[in-house]
């Protein structure tokens, strides 16, 4: 019986993260091999089989699997339907390779917040794209993952810093269309990029990547309403696409841009 796989890998706007890879195996065993960045794996169906360091795992739709840097491992199908898998492929300047032992010694980790945190990162991480949410989702999986590798890290505070957030908020504000990366916007507020994203959410209710898109929203809103062509209006708001403003335009308005106009 022929092998079927199905397979889609790109490199994404996001710093920190290599490689993004989608796949579907339906007969695949991966020989013994290594790589030279953190592979953080989430299964979305069946399970894989897999030795890392000599000694057996396995990695199951309720884990993330992380893989340490230069530490040989292969993977085998362990039901007979195959498996389904998502894997980034973070550089070791987003994780430090000195917490290899940790992985090496404990790489199922069964955590349903970090996996959920991946399966959103995952959504927004089409093609090209990448952004503040997506930066945003990768600070708290980042220090989500340095928590399970380090016991000696605790997590960034959640106080509430109202002046830290209303100067995201202002600079967001400032830079509605081109954007602001979050690392941008942590050296210019100096605060680290946990306690940015924490701090605009209790202070606001929302995480600062979806104020954006809310302003952006607003922006084409106006834009519309002053006549401009819906098909000009993405690239004027701040999206990447027409599809990307239809998306979160119906989703805000219930609409799509080509009936908000009377």
């Amino acid at each position: 019986m022929p092998e079927r796989s199905e397979v889609a890998a790109w490199r994404p706007d996001l710093p920190g993260v290599r490689e993004v890879l989608h796949a579907r195996f339906a007969e695949h065993a991966y020989p013994a091999h290594t790589h030279d960045a953190w592979t953080v794996l989430i299964i979305d169906s069946g399970a894989v089989r897999y030795d890392l360091d000599h000694h057996e795992h396995g990695a199951l739709t309720s884990h993330v699997t992380l893989l340490p840097p230069h530490v040989p491992h292969d993977g085998r199908n362990a039901t007979a339907e195959g498996f389904g898998k998502r894997v980034l492929y973070l550089e070791t300047d987003v994780l430090d390779p000195g917490l290899a032992g940790a992985a090496v010694d404990s790489p199922a980790l069964a955590d349903r917040v970090l996996r959920a945190r991946l399966d959103q990162l995952h959504r927004v991480l089409a093609p090209g794209r990448g952004g503040l949410e997506a930066e945003s989702r990768l600070a708290l999986i980042r220090e989500r993952l340095g928590l399970h590798l380090d016991r000696r890290a605790t997590p960034a505070p959640a106080h509430r810093d109202p002046g830290l957030a209303r100067r995201l908020r202002d600079l967001l504000d400032a830079n509605t269309v081109p954007g602001v990366a979050l690392a941008d916007a942590s050296a210019a507020l100096h605060a680290h990029p946990v306690h940015l994203v924490r701090a605009f959410s209790a202070e606001f209710g929302l995480p600062p990547h979806r104020y954006l898109t809310g302003r952006r929203v607003d922006l084409a809103r106006r834009l519309l309403l002053d006549g401009v062509r819906p098909a000009e209006v993405a690239a004027a708001a701040g999206f990447y696409d027409q599809s990307h403003l239809t998306r979160h335009f119906k989703r805000m308005l219930g609409v799509p841009p080509s009936r908000f106009r009377g």
